[in-house]
């Protein structure tokens, strides 16, 4: 078989109502020289793909167990053919010019290896579900433009990193990375994957036109306690494996003020003890962010300047998940 230009990763869990109206959608896309690769995380028994969604992917894998959306994407990626590697969620629809629009602005910007697709609210197509992953410097990573009205002026703007529910990566640069840390299990994975590729002096845009229609948090419910769990856990751990050298000690106190008020917020919704458990545990884990934060700022090669206007400072975009995206710039 002759190799394709794009892989489509798929990784599924309890994603069995949501796959034949994603495949549908890939069946009807304009760009045809793609393979997919369809994963199930150990799904329950009825939740799982049935035979005919398993047919239509090009590899289909059962495994035994559930590995996390980051180590079972990583293990997709392994399979690949294509040059470009994309992460698709079982709950992202892409509309029919999806893929032809990543394709071009892979032309059109030819030196970038990155790419954000603009993520619809499937629900209500008037708001949006995200224009891009946004790292504020106070340590804190949100969506752009979640649950926001769907701007009509929306242009392609550098984003902090691409959200991995339907992202562009050029797979020998996703390999060079490492792909998503796997001790993440889920949440925050794409925002890691991003600051590192930014570290390296990578350069990720979000496309207006690329879109898709997204569900959102279909597996693990928005505010469910495995959410909270995983979101605040491997936050601190992305704030110490990533912030370099100043910028760390300048924006410590801001992360640790930042930190409890969250705290604050989330157990007056409901999930503190969740959040302080993800909490614990990241702190319990902070040994293992060190040393991999050595490895990480040894191959550091933007500069904190250039690196810090890619950050939100307003404190007010982070309470209204503004949509941030900044001129884009050759890498």
């Amino acid at each position: 078989m002759a190799e394709p230009l794009v892989s489509i990763l798929i990784v599924a869990y309890k994603s069995r109502a949501h796959l034949p109206r994603l495949f549908d959608c890939l069946d009807a896309q304009s760009f045809h020289d793609f393979e997919t690769i369809l994963i199930d995380n150990a799904s329950p028994d009825g939740t799982d793909p049935d035979v005919a969604t398993q047919a239509r992917a090009t590899q289909f894998i059962a495994n035994a167990h559930n590995a996390g959306f980051a180590a079972a994407n990583n293990q997709a990626a392994k399979l690949a053919r294509g040059q470009w590697v994309i992460c698709l969620n079982p709950d992202a629809f892409p509309e029919p010019n999806w893929l032809e629009a990543l394709m071009a602005a892979t032309k059109r910007y030819s030196d970038v290896t990155a790419f954000g697709s603009t993520q619809i609210l499937d629900e209500d197509p008037r708001q949006l579900d995200g224009a891009g992953d946004v790292y504020h410097a106070f340590g804190i990573p949100f969506r752009g433009g979640y649950r926001k009205p769907w701007p009509g002026d929306l242009v392609d703007g550098q984003t902090f990193s691409p959200c991995a529910a339907a992202a562009l990566w050029r797979a020998d640069i996703f390999a060079q990375l490492g792909g998503f840390e796997e001790s993440y299990f889920c949440y925050c994975e794409d925002v890691d994957l991003g600051f590192r590729h930014r570290l390296a002096g990578g350069m990720a845009i979000q496309l207006a036109e690329a879109q898709v229609r997204h569900l959102g948090s279909a597996s693990s419910g928005q505010l469910s306690e495995f959410a909270v769990y995983h979101g605040t856990r491997n936050r601190l751990w992305t704030f110490v494996r990533n912030m370099p050298g100043a910028l760390f000690w300048l924006l410590l106190l801001p992360h640790l003020g930042a930190t409890l008020l969250l705290w604050a917020h989330t157990a007056w919704r409901g999930a503190g003890g969740a959040y302080g458990r993800g909490l614990a545990d990241g702190l319990k884990g902070l040994g293992t962010a060190w040393r991999a934060r050595r490895a990480i700022q040894t191959n550091r090669k933007v500069s904190l300047i250039g690196l810090a206007r890619q950050f939100a400072w307003s404190p007010l975009s982070l309470l209204r998940r503004a949509i941030v995206l900044r001129q884009i710039t050759p890498p």
